[in-house]
């Protein structure tokens, strides 16, 4: 019974990170490259490590999968937060079908604040 839940959690973890790899060469921009390859590598990886932590079976290792699967949760929408602010600062393009683009005319690139159109509230 082990055995098939460590299959499942690592096949199905590579298969996400496959689709992530997928995700780079397929979407049109960074921005969206960013979405799904956060989202499609940190499943993935939290799966493959989770099938590890299954098979080791130890106190020790699982303690450790566990705090990588937080460090990784916690730090990689983060940091993609980030990629993605620093591509819009140097005015990085956006896919052509783009509908809307919700920060024009709201962030300040010198101050680098993002100043709300409702409320005048900066944030």
């Amino acid at each position: 019974m082990i055995n098939i839940i460590i299959a499942f959690c690592t096949g199905m973890g590579a298969i996400a990170i496959l689709l992530a790899c997928i995700g780079i060469l397929r979407m049109p921009d960074l921005y969206l490259r960013l979405s799904v390859t956060t989202k499609a590598a940190t499943l993935g990886t939290g799966l493959i490590l989770v099938g590890c932590a299954f098979h080791f079976q130890n106190v020790s290792v699982t303690s450790r999968v566990l705090a990588i699967i937080f460090f990784i949760t916690l730090t990689a929408p983060v940091s993609a937060q980030l990629i993605g602010r620093v591509a819009y600062l140097i005015k990085a393009k956006m896919w052509e079908d783009t509908v809307t683009d919700e920060l024009d005319g709201m962030y300040d690139s010198e101050s680098h604040t993002l100043e709300s159109e409702e409320k005048g509230v900066k944030g």
